[in-house]
């Protein structure tokens, strides 16, 4: 879990974006990124809280046997993150999350069977989830074998089972939604060699890109130190 850096950014006269959701797939440094960000801008940090879901150590063990209760909770618990932002004064208070509301249904597509998405589908129809659109969008994207490193390093238990095909499968219906994605403005970076965790200099050059974005799809491609 980071704690940020002590980075300070020249935010004087900028119009900054008030709703900021981080995106990309498992072991790409959303989390981080979201945490970085909510640390300098002063903001208050939305989490997606994966370790609060009882099902997810089961489904990345076997996936076919735990992936509804596993995609209910977490659309459950986001529904309840919405509602709960709709009782305060959400268009007041400056946010970072490190997800994506529309991002739900992508998993759902994904883990689920037909007939498990036609449950799932039922339910998502029956609940009132009006999530306020980003003001930007921040799309972390890196190659597979990338990520396969990143989450073994991290050495997080409930992720030890994940299985190369499924983490392949996400990352290339991440790549598949934010191809398509123009809903709010979005940055998609290459994460590749960003080391977002422990490199101050990545993460301020991130930044001062990241705040030049207003409108449109921009691309952050940072060339390797060596």
């Amino acid at each position: 879990m980071s704690d940020g850096f002590n980075i300070t950014i020249d935010t004087k006269g900028l119009d900054l974006p008030r709703f900021i959701a981080v995106e990309g797939p498992i072991g790409v440094g959303k989390t981080t990124l979201a945490q970085h960000l909510a640390k300098t801008l002063g903001y208050e940090l939305l989490e997606e809280k994966a370790d609060d879901n009882p099902f997810l150590e089961r489904f990345y063990a076997n996936p076919k046997a735990a992936a509804l209760p596993t995609q209910l909770f977490f659309l459950f618990q986001r529904a309840q993150q919405i509602q709960d932002l709709r009782q305060q004064d959400m268009f007041q208070t400056a946010r970072v999350a490190d997800f994506l509301m529309d991002k739900d249904q992508l998993f759902a597509q994904v883990t689920l069977d037909d007939d498990e998405l036609n449950i799932y589908q039922q339910v998502y129809d029956q609940l009132t989830i009006d999530a306020p659109e980003p003001d930007l969008v921040i799309y972390l994207q890196a190659p597979n074998n990338v990520l396969e490193d990143r989450i073994r390093n991290r050495g997080v238990e409930a992720e030890r089972n994940i299985n190369s095909g499924y983490l392949t499968t996400l990352n290339d219906a991440y790549m598949q939604f934010f191809h398509y994605y123009d809903r709010a403005p979005m940055l998609i970076v290459n994460a590749t060699d960003l080391d977002l965790a422990n490199n101050p200099d990545h993460y301020h050059q991130l930044v001062e890109y990241m705040l030049t974005v207003k409108s449109g799809r921009h691309y952050y491609n940072p060339t390797p130190t060596l």
